[in-house]
C-alpha cells in the first residue's frame, strides 16, 4: 500500500529495534519474538528504549557531505555564511534568497522532526501503562519525551509557521491524522509550553549528562517565552517577564558556568560540562560528527579527512565586523584563516577565507579523521544573554542584567557596558547574541522573532524585510518562513503553502 504522507510514518518498531534482533519468521504474526506496539510496552526497559528512540532525529539534519547538510539552511538564511560547494544547490537556493519548496534541506528537517514527534507521541501514550515500573523513573522518562516533543515543535513552528499539531500516535492507514490540517501558530506554542511545564515537574536532575536535564527544560522555556514575546505572537511584557524568570532560575541554580577558553567550545573532552546545558551526542568511531567535513576549506589539504568540501564558512564582511579588541574575532578563536598542511605540520596553508574554528575538532583533523565532538543545542552564554534581553524589556538595564551580558563580554576581553538607556542596552545585547552565538543555528531564529537583521557594514540593526545581505540579495516578507516541502503538499491536500512560495 502506498504511503500517503512521509512525515507521519508510524515508527512503532523503533523502540523494539534497539533491543531485538530480526527473526526469520518476521511475517508470522503469532511468533512471540516479533514485537508489535501492543505487545512491546510491557517492561520498564521498554520505556527507556522508547525514549532513547526520540533523540536520534535531532542528529539527522546535521549529517553533512558533498551535498551540504540540512542544518546549513538556518545559517545561509542569515546572510552571514558563504560556500564553495557548487554541487550543494540547496545551499545556494537559501543563500541567494531564491529558495523553493523543492529544497531538500527543508524536507530533511520537516521529515526528521516529525519522526521525532511520532516517537515522542508513542512514548507519551504507552509509558504510563507499563506495569511494575518505578514511578520516579516513569515520570522522568515522560519528562524527557515531553521536552523532546516540545523541542521538535519549537523548531518546526519557527521555520514553517502554521504546521500540523499531532500529539497522539497515528494508529492505522484510516487515521485522519495521516492528512492533518495546519494549526494556528499560537496553538502550537501553547502545546510547546504545556509539554515543557510537564517536563519541568518530572524530577529531572539539573544536569542531564547527555540526556535532557532540568537546566535544559528551563532554558528552552526561557527561549520559548522570549520568542512568544516577539514576533509573530507579540505577547510582550508578560512573556519577557516569564523568559527572564526562567533564565534566572538557570543562573541561580549554580550548575552552569562559562568556559574560561573558547577552545573548550570545540573540545570533545568538555562534552556536557561547563556551559553546555544540552547537546546532540556523538561517539567517535561509532556515531561520528560529519559536520567536520562541511566546515573544512575546499581541497586545501589540511586535514586527515579525505573530504574537504568547503561547505560553509563565515562571510568576510561578518568575520571582519567584530570589534578590533574582541577576542572572538581573532585567529583561531571563532574563525581560522590558516592551518597546517596535512603532510607537514610545520607548513602553514592560507585558507582564503574565515572558516569555523568554533566547530573545529582539531584532533580529528590532525590525527584521527573521526570526530566525537557534540553539537551544542543550549548553552549558558545564551541563558545569560536571554536574561539580559528579557529583563531589560520589563525593568530596564538593572545591575543583574548588566552582570549577565558583561560576563559574556569579559570572556571576549571587551569592556563592561554601563550607563546605557533601555534602547541602547537592547541593541547591545542583540549584538552580543549575533557575535557570541553565530553558527549555532540560533541567529536566524533571532532575526525572525525580532524582525531585525544586523548590518555588518553600519553595525546597526535593519528591519528584517528590506535588509540587504553583504553580498547583494535583499530579504523579502516571504523569507520570514521557509516553504513547506513540495512532497508534503502533494501528499496532503489539507496543507497550504506559505506566502510567496
Amino acid at each position: 500500500m502506498k504511503r500517503k504522507i512521509k512525515f507521519l510514518t508510524v515508527l512503532a518498531g523503533y523502540a523494539a529495534l534497539l533491543v531485538v534482533t530480526g527473526c526469520n519468521k518476521f511475517l508470522d504474526e503469532s511468533d512471540p519474538t516479533n514485537f508489535t506496539v501492543p505487545t512491546y510496552f510491557t517492561k520498564p526497559e521498554h520505556a527507556q528504549s522508547a525514549v532513547n528512540a526520540i533523540y536520534p532525529n535531532m542528529r539527522e539534519p546535521l549529517v553533512s557531505g558533498f551535498g551540504g547538510g540540512a542544518w546549513m539552511m538556518l545559517e545561509f538564511a542569515t546572510g552571514l555564511a558563504g560556500t564553495d560547494l557548487g554541487q550543494a544547490v540547496n545551499s545556494y537556493f537559501v543563500k541567494d534568497l531564491v529558495n523553493t519548496s523543492d529544497n531538500g534541506y527543508g524536507l530533511n528537517l520537516w521529515t526528521n522532526y516529525y519522526r521525532g514527534i511520532a516517537n515522542a507521541n508513542l512514548a507519551i501514550q504507552k509509558i504510563p501503562d507499563i506495569p511494575a515500573m518505578d514511578e520516579g523513573d516513569r515520570k522522568r522518562l515522560l519528562g524527557e519525551a515531553h521536552f523532546l516533543r516540545a523541542w521538535y515543535y519549537f523548531n518546526l513552528v519557527q521555520m514553517f509557521g502554521k504546521i500540523p499539531l499531532i500529539t497522539q500516535p497515528v494508529e492505522n492507514l484510516e487515521d485522519p491524522m495521516l492528512k492533518p490540517t495546519q494549526s494556528e501558530v499560537e496553538e502550537v506554542y501553547n502545546q510547546i509550553v504545556q509539554d515543557l511545564q510537564t517536563a519541568e515537574q518530572a524530577g529531572l536532575p539539573m544536569r542531564g549528562d547527555g540526556r535532557v536535564g532540568l537546566g535544559a527544560v528551563k532554558t528552552l522555556l526561557a527561549k520559548v517565552y522570549l520568542t512568544m514575546a516577539g514576533f509573530p505572537l507579540q505577547k510582550g511584557a508578560s512573556h519577557y517577564t516569564l523568559a527572564a524568570q526562567k533564565a534566572k532560575e538557570v543562573i541561580d541554580a549554580g550548575e552552569f558556568s562559562l568556559f574560561a577558553s573558547y577552545d573548550d567550545l570545540h573540545s570533545p573532552s568538555k562534552k556536557n560540562t561547563g556551559e553546555f546545558i544540552f547537546m546532540i551526542e556523538y561517539l567517535e568511531g561509532a556515531i561520528n560528527n560529519t559536520v567536520q567535513v562541511a566546515i573544512l576549506p575546499y581541497n586545501k589539504n589540511i586535514s586527515r579527512y579525505s573530504d574537504e568540501t568547503g561547505g560553509i564558512y563565515a562571510t568576510t564582511a561578518f568575520a571582519e565586523s567584530f570589534e578590533p579588541d574582541d577576542l572572538r574575532g581573532k585567529e583561531k578563536q571563532f574563525f581560522l584563516t590558516s592551518f597546517t598542511h596535512q603532510d607537514d605540520r610545520d607548513q602553514s596553508v592560507d585558507l582564503g577565507g574565515y572558516f569555523l574554528y568554533k566547530l573545529f575538532d582539531v584532533n580529528a583533523h590532525v590525527n584521527t579523521a573521526a570526530s566525537g565532538l557534540n553539537w551544542s543545542v543550549l548553552r549558558y552564554a545564551d541563558v545569560l544573554l536571554m536574561y539580559a534581553e528579557a529583563s531589560n524589556e520589563v525593568n530596564g538595564p538593572t545591575a543583574d542584567a548588566y552582570a549577565a551580558v558583561n560576563a559574556v563580554r569579559a570572556r571576549a576581553e571587551l569592556p563592561a557596558l554601563a550607563g546605557l538607556s533601555d534602547a541602547q542596552f537592547r541593541e547591545a545585547v542583540w549584538k552580543e547574541r549575533w557575535y557570541e552565538l553565530c553558527f549555532e543555528n540560533i541567529t536566524w531564529f533571532d532575526m525572525v522573532r525580532l524582525r531585525k537583521a544586523f548590518n555588518v557594514n553600519t553595525k546597526q540593526f535593519d528591519d528584517y524585510v528590506g535588509h540587504k545581505f553583504s553580498y547583494g540579495p535583499v530579504l523579502k516578507q516571504r523569507e520570514l518562513l521557509f516553504p513547506i516541502p513540495t512532497t508534503e503538499l502533494l501528499n496532503n491536500e489539507n496543507l497550504d503553502q506559505n506566502e510567496g512560495y
